[in-house]
């Protein structure tokens, strides 16, 4: 019995270790959410059919791109990725 009394209390000792280091370092975690927010840019020319972020001239929607790589439909990314994709430009190519 005293075994289990023994595992019990190394047990417990532990959580509360573990307890005082979270409450202690909680000040090195962002304190909102705008601290993770990435510069986004709208990337023509790189969506897949289906697969567009939002609306053109032709459709107003999310998810309506007929055709692969369309000059006019566009995903959004962050900031500096269309440039290294290749067909991806930072202006629509619509009709």
């Amino acid at each position: 019995m005293s075994h289990r009394i023994g595992n019990a209390l190394v047990i417990a000792t532990a959580l509360a270790a573990v307890g005082l280091a979270i409450k202690q370092n909680t000040h090195l975690l962002a304190s909102s959410p705008a601290h993770f927010a990435l510069d986004r840019e709208r990337c023509f020319g790189v969506a897949r059919a289906g697969r567009n972020d939002c609306g053109t001239a032709l459709h107003a929607c999310a998810g309506r791109a007929r055709h692969d790589a369309a000059g006019d439909e566009w995903l959004m990314l962050p900031a500096g990725t269309c440039a290294r994709i290749a067909g991806g430009s930072l202006r629509s190519a619509a009709p």
